[in-house]
């Protein structure tokens, strides 16, 4: 037959407590040994007898070593767990300020809308008129502000198209000038044909004047010519009876 569980309570006869306490003693101490050697590990066992023994057991004897370590560690892990909830703390009072501030202000938002009055009584509702009244002439400061600048920059964009134009009609002005001053092409062709109409009419005349004296002193010649080679007509009949 296997050993039954043995039920986990204060063993009340003082012998079998010592006895177990032995054992299990060396049992704890030997298990130690092994997970130490198996496992490479860094163990340290304390245990006090209920007479006050001490019994302990350390990975190559460096109890000192193994419980600095753990103090060390101890007290990181304490600091980490510290800061941790004082974050947490601090993240949460933060968190009702802002939630507290969320709520201040939409319920400001309501009011300046005009809406959920009837909880204010006459000294908040004249605050509120007032800050109201602040806004109202903020924004029409703003509102005259911008009108001004746009009405000046209509002005300058206004200053600018008047030079221009002016700009324009000056050098329209100057170019009617050129054109006033500038003859015609055909009045130009006029005025050269004119002026050698006269040269070539003169030329012409003075060679026809030369052809007709010419031609007339031909023209005479041959009729003196022929004058003198024909015979008068007396002559004529005179011969022929």
């Amino acid at each position: 037959m296997g050993r039954g569980r043995v039920q986990l309570k204060r063993i009340e006869n003082k012998i079998n407590r010592q006895v177990t306490f032995s054992k299990r003693r060396s049992g704890l101490l030997k298990k130690a040994h092994e997970i130490s050697v198996l496992c490479d590990a860094e163990v340290s066992l304390i245990v006090f007898s209920t007479k006050g023994k001490l019994c302990e057991y350390a990975t190559d004897s460096c109890m000192e070593r193994i419980l600095e370590r753990y103090e060390r560690y101890s007290y990181a892990e304490r600091q980490l767990v510290a800061t941790d909830i004082e974050t947490q703390g601090s993240w949460n009072l933060e968190h009702a300020k802002l939630q507290a501030r969320i709520e201040v202000l939409q319920k400001n938002e309501r009011h300046y809308m005009g809406e959920d009055l009837d909880s204010l009584n006459l000294k908040e509702l004249h605050n509120l008129e007032h800050q109201l009244d602040l806004a109202l002439k903020h924004v029409r400061s703003r509102k005259s502000q911008l009108m001004f600048e746009s009405i000046s920059q209509l002005q300058r964009k206004d200053k600018n198209l008047q030079e221009h134009n002016n700009s324009l009609v000056k050098q329209a002005k100057d170019k009617e000038k050129e054109i006033d001053q500038t003859p015609p092409v055909e009045q130009q062709n006029d005025e050269s044909s004119s002026i050698a109409l006269p040269q070539q009419l003169h030329s012409v005349n003075l060679g026809d004047a030369c052809q007709a004296v010419e031609d007339g002193e031909v023209e005479e010649t041959a009729q003196h010519h022929q004058t003198s080679t024909t015979m008068p007509a007396w002559m004529l009949s005179h011969i022929k009876g």
